[in-house]
């Protein structure tokens, strides 16, 4: 048994994790280094060398850190519904849950700019790809289950434009500095998805 793997260890490698997430969050990328996330974490520099063989393999468990953790919101979110026909404002406000995460005034457009962020590194960081796939695929299966439970019936192509149309309308709202991406996602998913 090696120290990483005892409880001790593996404590101190979910620590590092989690505050690599953080920084990830408040920073981008580009925030998360060794010497910030040991500090972040409370632990020794060595530390994210010792639990962790690369910089790459750190910000990976970071992404998937913080990716469970809203896929873990949203599959709550969807535990909480009960199969029923849901008006049209209420499907939107779900799916965009689902995809944007949940309104949080303040931090709502860091948030929203985060995901986005993370699927564009991918592109640059390719030992991320088999990562965001497998997130892509689950949140995907979220969004079909939301749409089954609400009694819109949605195929699996149809999903896919839907996700393009409101990636597109955030992906634009930031480049304005719209401080509200949320909003002009919400109105493209209206006209979309309007009978």
């Amino acid at each position: 048994m090696t120290a990483a793997s005892t409880p001790k260890g593996e404590r101190r490698r979910q620590s590092l994790v989690a505050a690599a997430a953080a920084l990830l969050v408040e920073g981008g990328f580009d925030a998360v280094r060794h010497r910030a996330v040991a500090e972040r974490a409370g632990l020794p520099l060595a530390s994210t060398t010792y639990y962790f063989d690369s910089l790459d393999e750190l910000i990976t468990a970071a992404v998937e850190h913080h990716a469970r953790a809203e896929l873990v919101r949203g599959r709550e979110l969807l535990e909480a519904l009960r199969a029923e026909r849901r008006d049209f404002d209420s499907v939107i406000d779900l799916v965009l849950d689902q995809l944007l995460g949940p309104p949080a005034a303040e931090r709502d457009a860091e948030l929203v700019l985060l995901r986005y962020e993370r699927l564009v590194a991918t592109f640059r960081r390719p030992y991320l790809r088999p990562l965001m796939r497998t997130l892509g695929t689950e949140l995907r299966e979220l969004l079909a289950e939301v749409f089954a439970r609400s009694g819109v019936p949605v195929d699996a192509r149809r999903i896919e434009q839907l996700i393009a149309i409101v990636d597109g309308a955030v992906v634009n709202a930031l480049i304005e500095v719209n401080p509200d991406p949320r909003a002009v996602a919400r109105r493209m998913l209206q006209e979309s998805l309007q009978p």
